[in-house]
């Protein structure tokens, strides 16, 4: 990969002796502060998981519901 201009002339700078300005950076440049957009892998399992435990009971189109009809005749 290609190095910066910028990343050159710091680099000529400390060999000449100057100051290098990547030490006086605060602890914020070297962090992470990137929004993620994308779920992470644990987070993609855990939904399918627990997608999958709701949609159980109405897979078979009843909402997990059971009917019984039970009819008794009585004839005296």
């Amino acid at each position: 990969m290609a190095k910066s201009k910028a990343k050159k002339l710091r680099e000529k700078m400390v060999r000449e002796g100057k100051r290098n300005p990547e030490n006086s950076r605060s602890i914020y440049a070297l962090k992470d502060l990137r929004t993620r957009k994308t779920k992470t892998k644990q987070e993609q399992l855990n939904k399918v998981l627990y997608e999958e435990r709701l949609s159980d009971y109405s897979k078979d189109g009843m909402d997990g519901r059971f009917y019984y009809c039970f009819g008794f005749v009585i004839i005296s």
